[in-house]
């Protein structure tokens, strides 16, 4: 069976457990970020409930994680705070077991880059420290716009009649997130950089950027991508973006390997081709598969 440049169908815990130890240089992902579809088996019952709630006339295939949580509203009482708290908890939990498998495959020095949400990052950085990975920075992608969600209070008062609204001109439940959350990992080093790097290919970051400056811990002016129609994935990462992040931590060695264990439409994977990198996909949505297949098929 051939592992490189190939994506493998089914979850990711266990395809990883089919990978062999001290396997993989580098690793940069975007698993599903909000923690309330914990309840539901990430697996082919749970995508087909999704797609269950799929409108017809929706391009989407698997939108709007989660369904049905109970936590988008609703009164803020105790029951609903202790809800969001185990449901955040049982998240953590959940990176912990792909990451426990995820260390074992990795080479000592290979970069972990995990995308995830500003109210979440810190639960998945401790999740994989918990599996044995060593914290080493946090990348903020800034976007180009962000759209502010939540309650605009004073035509929330309007609306239900109270007086003078205006007096809560401008305050509102939440602010506008223009960034997202990026962390690094390591699996630790074999005694010390030069060592990791010679025996094993990793353990640095490439830093010389095209202008000459050294690489900073902020990513922004990402030039978006117009998707291909045959690309309904809902949450695609822009092309530049990952071919950044590649660039950074994937070593451009014969022996090097990048695994996304949550493949989705493969732009990670795209990105590794066009640099000449070999890669490894884990993917639990045969259509997503499909998607990303065409794509990297494109590249040639």
């Amino acid at each position: 069976m051939t592992l490189i440049n190939t994506i493998l169908n089914g979850d990711c815990k266990d395809e990883l457990a089919k990978l062999p130890e001290n396997y993989i240089s580098a690793c940069i992902t975007d698993p599903p970020y909000n923690y309330e579809f914990i309840g539901h088996k990430w697996d082919q019952e749970e995508i087909q409930r999704r797609k269950d709630k799929v409108k017809e006339n929706s391009s989407t295939l698997v939108k709007n994680i989660p369904y049905c949580s109970g936590l988008s509203g609703g009164v803020r009482n105790p029951r609903w705070y202790k809800k969001n708290r185990d449901n955040i908890l049982e998240y953590q939990n959940w990176c912990l077991e792909w990451a426990r498998e995820l260390y074992r495959v990795c080479k000592p020095g290979a970069t972990v880059v995990v995308f995830n949400s500003t109210r979440t990052i810190a639960h998945v950085q401790v999740a994989l420290e918990d599996a044995g990975f060593y914290a080493r920075d946090m990348l903020v992608y800034r976007r180009a716009s962000g759209i502010p969600k939540g309650i605009n209070m004073e035509k929330k008062l309007e609306k239900e009649g109270y007086e003078n609204p205006s007096q809560w001109k401008g305050w509102h439940s939440c602010l506008r997130s223009e960034w997202e959350a990026i962390c690094v990992l390591q699996k630790p080093l074999e005694n010390n950089y030069l060592q990791t790097l010679t025996k094993y290919e990793t353990g640095l970051f490439y830093t010389e950027m095209e202008d000459g400056g050294f690489q900073s811990n902020i990513l922004e002016n990402i030039k978006r991508d117009k998707l291909a129609e045959y690309n309904f994935h809902s949450t695609v990462k822009a092309l530049d973006l990952m071919e950044r992040l590649v660039k950074i931590f994937a070593p451009r060695t014969e022996n090097s390997i990048l695994l996304d264990p949550f493949a989705g439409s493969g732009t990670t994977l795209v990105a590794a081709k066009k640099m000449g990198i070999n890669y490894i996909g884990i993917e639990i949505e045969p259509a997503y598969i499909e998607i990303a297949e065409k794509r990297l098929i494109d590249l040639a």
